[in-house]
């Protein structure tokens, strides 16, 4: 297997799906948009600053119902441009973009979206047994963003550092399970259990991972987040 590699903490100029975007800073990073005629979505708590004629609404989630049983938003906040909008979110860590073709999807994991062009579908589930090893709770939400007929753009955050690795088919690699932030709908997720000893007739506990098999990218974060939510 590869080693996993940094994601560059640093963007300016880059265009892809209607919108132009920049990330800059280091510590608590910030992700500038130059919006046309493509909108996008974000959690509304992120939004740093905006030209006043960028309009600002609410967009309908598919699947409200379902989103509210879940005690979800069922409402996302949409920009419209022309104009310039800036998000950060108030954690240290990394802001980075995922470019997807029509047809693509990827999974991420819960509080790791940032914002998303207006074309990306978002779906989520349930995983359930994920956060038992998160202080004996039973699961968390995971995200599925899809670009439908057109090309997007879905940004995320990640705390610490950013990193991204390639499995080819049947690779493997554990991973922390704060650690990860998204993967291809291809990777199979699992948890597995390492028994910890002390001795030949004593048990010193043991470690949980999520054990992660390709094909397909995964990536990481080097600052571990265990959600106070989970149960």
């Amino acid at each position: 297997m590869a080693v996993p590699r940094q994601l560059n903490t640093s963007v300016a100029n880059e265009t892809f799906g209607g919108v132009t975007y920049h990330i800059e800073g280091q510590l608590v990073p910030v992700l500038h948009l130059e919006l046309s005629h493509t909108p996008v979505y974000f959690e509304h708590h992120i939004l740093l600053w905006k030209d006043p004629q960028v309009a600002i609404e609410l967009k309908p989630m598919r699947g409200a119902l379902k989103r509210m049983l879940a005690g979800m938003p069922i409402f996302m906040t949409a920009a419209r441009g022309p104009g310039r909008i800036a998000f950060s979110r108030d954690g240290t860590g990394q802001v980075f973009a995922l470019h997807l073709r029509p047809g693509e999807a990827v999974d991420v994991r819960e509080h790791q979206f940032l914002a998303a062009t207006d074309g990306v579908e978002f779906t989520f589930n349930r995983v359930r047994g994920m956060a038992n090893m998160l202080l004996g709770g039973t699961g968390f939400f995971v995200d599925t963003f899809t670009a439908a007929g057109t090309e997007g753009i879905l940004w995320l955050h990640g705390y610490g550092n950013v990193f991204e690795v390639e499995l080819r088919p049947g690779e493997q690699i554990d991973i922390e399970p704060g650690g990860w932030i998204y993967k291809s709908p291809t990777v199979t997720m699992e948890t597995v259990f390492q028994r910890l000893s002390t001795g030949l007739f004593a048990s010193g506990g043991q470690i949980a991972w999520n054990r992660f098999t390709g094909p397909g990218k995964i990536a990481l974060q080097s600052m571990y987040l265990h959600l106070a939510t989970e149960e």
